[in-house]
């Protein structure tokens, strides 16, 4: 799990992510809703006027509004461009456990203690149905991504479906019948109903705490104080049980399905997250929290993005890392993606891909080291677990079908990474922190003591740059001694210019540009994540920001500009060549230098 933002406050019961900007609410236990910005790491709002915890809690697909439901028996509407609560809707005669708008009508959805379940019209400000059947609380209720229905989940031990097609039909069809003449039941004059139970879902042992419907296939997820996860199916005359995940070992909080996987998340009270593959039905991945309960989860709708919501405060997380292991060799760009190593031309924009990959690692390839000379690749994957991590040498054919390319037989042996320092030689940083450096058959040709390190990066041929926890030393394999240290904690990136005589050290929050020799040239610090970067011309490093991006001179302030970053490394790769154009034109005008230390600014078209 990779956490990309975290906050501590009290505990929070609701979440929502709102689905353009990088914005996610959070209702909190002691009353209070928070809008933060999880790119930028900010608070941008809160909002204060329920009397009590506030569990239910939703932004609106298109309007500027979020809805939320609390302790005190209120729904509130609220404009966060206005900052406040347009109106207040009130029917509910106990507390609110969940609030959801509907995709495209104007309605709202409460759960509540009182054991109903109600739609709202929030234009009219009307209770347009009241759902009644479950006799203990309702905990949890949603809408249909695309379909007429509702799904709830109740302490009485069952989820149940309900067809809200006769609604739909009588509120938003022409010649509608008020709901007055109807009464707020739900059940006109001649007595049919506007809501009808489909499905009672009996399977769990003892109260159900969530449920909720799968993006695009006719399944449901629940969980309940029975510690178990169940997956439902339903067609229009019947739905059962497919299979229960058991693995948590406290009351279940919350299950989503992942919206583009196929995975389950669920938490719990036993202070973890699970994640399950829906084909195997078993646990692929656990998160553990020391000291706080889970009580909430909430999946982007767009980005592979979740949250959790816990007992001191929550965090926004991806399951594993979206950023593809690139390599790049003049106008050559080599990258991973669904199991084939592919090749795009920058000059042709031809994006074709070369090589299958080896099948059996269940983790993603971490990073990528490409030689030109014998046109081969080492692929490193790295495992949750670093000791079990792997790495994969490839030599890549020289003429493929793109359509059907080949799948060379690689050659595969453990190592936390592997780069290459020479034609027909490349270092492998084992799992207990030694240098190994091998030859093109995988064989172990000598082995290097090293200083003690983290990683390894490539520095030219016959040297290495190593990560420690402090810094990064240059060290020279054929010597096998340090040649310079910079101080700079847990590089996380090194890119080196075309001519290898500049290198950034790309940290979370910190750049340090150094010359070969590894003296340091200028070093920056942002106050947000800092991205990627890449090598223009004429000294130029340009590199992005979670917001922006931005360039640096070894030498010298230049104007300032600013742009939103680009999305992807390729993305921002086709940036960097335009910028380079430009830059061109830029230099003709001779400029002023000045403070050597202070050389970053912001790019603008």
């Amino acid at each position: 799990m990779l956490t990309k933002f975290e906050t501590k406050s009290a505990r929070v019961k609701g979440l929502s992510f709102h689905p353009k900007r990088p914005w996610i609410l959070s209702s909190l236990h002691n009353g209070v809703i928070q809008l933060w910005d999880y790119r930028m790491c900010t608070l941008i709002d809160k909002f204060d006027e329920h009397d009590g915890p506030v569990r239910g809690i939703d932004f609106h697909k298109q309007q500027p509004l979020f809805v939320s439901g609390g302790d005190d028996y209120k729904i509130k509407v609220w404009n966060y461009k206005l900052r406040r609560c347009l109106f207040t809707l009130l029917g509910h005669l106990d507390y609110i456990r969940t609030t959801f708008f509907h995709h495209e009508y104007p309605w709202i959805l409460s759960a509540s203690d009182d054991q109903t379940i109600r739609i709202w019209n929030w234009q009219s400000r009307t209770c347009v149905c009241v759902l009644t059947g479950h006799n203990h609380y309702v905990m949890c209720a949603q809408f249909h991504p695309s379909e007429d229905l509702v799904v709830s989940a109740s302490l009485d031990q069952t989820v149940r479906v309900w067809d809200i097609s006769g609604l739909r039909k009588k509120n938003l069809s022409p010649g509608a019948v008020d709901s007055e003449v109807r009464g707020i039941s739900g059940v006109d004059l001649f007595g049919a109903s506007d809501a009808v139970v489909k499905h009672v879902l009996e399977g769990h042992d003892r109260g159900v705490n969530w449920a909720a419907f799968h993006p695009s296939m006719p399944l449901i997820v629940s969980g309940a104080d029975d510690r178990q996860v169940k997956i439902w199916r339903m067609n229009e005359s019947k739905a059962w049980e497919l299979d229960t995940c058991r693995g948590h070992y406290n009351n279940v909080s919350c299950a989503v399905f992942h919206p583009r996987q196929e995975l389950i998340l669920s938490n719990s009270e036993d202070k973890s997250i699970r994640v399950w593959d829906m084909s195997k039905r078993t646990g692929v991945q656990t998160f553990r929290r020391d000291h706080d309960r889970f009580w909430v989860l909430g999946a982007h709708p767009n980005l592979n993005l979740f949250a959790a919501g816990h007992d001191s405060g929550m965090l926004v997380f991806k399951l594993e890392r979206e950023r593809p292991a690139y390599a790049v060799y003049g106008n050559m760009l080599y990258y991973v993606k669904d199991r084939f190593l592919r090749q795009l031309d920058f000059n042709s924009s031809k994006d074709t891909a070369v090589m299958q990959l080896r099948s059996g690692s269940k983790f993603p390839v971490f990073s990528m080291s490409y030689n030109p000379a014998e046109n081969a690749v080492l692929l490193c994957t790295r495992a949750t677990n670093l000791e079990n991590s792997t790495y994969d040498l490839y030599s890549i054919p020289r003429e493929s079908d793109s359509q059907n390319p080949d799948a060379p037989e690689g050659k595969r042996s453990s190592g936390l990474t592997a780069v290459w320092v020479a034609r027909n030689r490349f270092a492998v940083l084992d799992r207990m922190h030694s240098l190994l450096i091998k030859n093109l058959k995988n064989e172990i040709v000598k082995k290097v003591q090293v200083p003690s390190c983290e990683e390894i990066f490539y520095a030219g041929t016959g040297s290495l740059l190593l990560r420690d926890a402090e810094g990064v030393t240059l060290f020279d394999v054929q010597q096998k001694r340090s040649l310079a240290t910079v101080k700079i904690a847990k590089v996380k990136y090194v890119v080196w210019s075309s001519d290898a005589n500049h290198v950034a050290l790309l940290a979370k929050h910190a750049i340090m540009i150094c010359n070969k020799k590894l003296d340091s040239l200028c070093n920056i610090h942002e106050n947000i994540r800092v991205k990627s970067g890449a090598w223009a011309e004429n000294e130029v490093f340009i590199y992005t920001t979670s917001n922006h991006i931005k360039y640096a001179l070894t030498s010298g302030l230049q104007k300032p500009w600013m742009i939103e970053a680009a999305g992807s490394v390729l993305a921002r790769l086709r940036f960097c060549r335009a910028i380079t154009r430009w830059w061109r034109c830029a230099t003709r005008e001779p400029r002023t230098s000045t403070n050597s230390h202070s050389c970053t600014s912001s790019l603008a078209t």
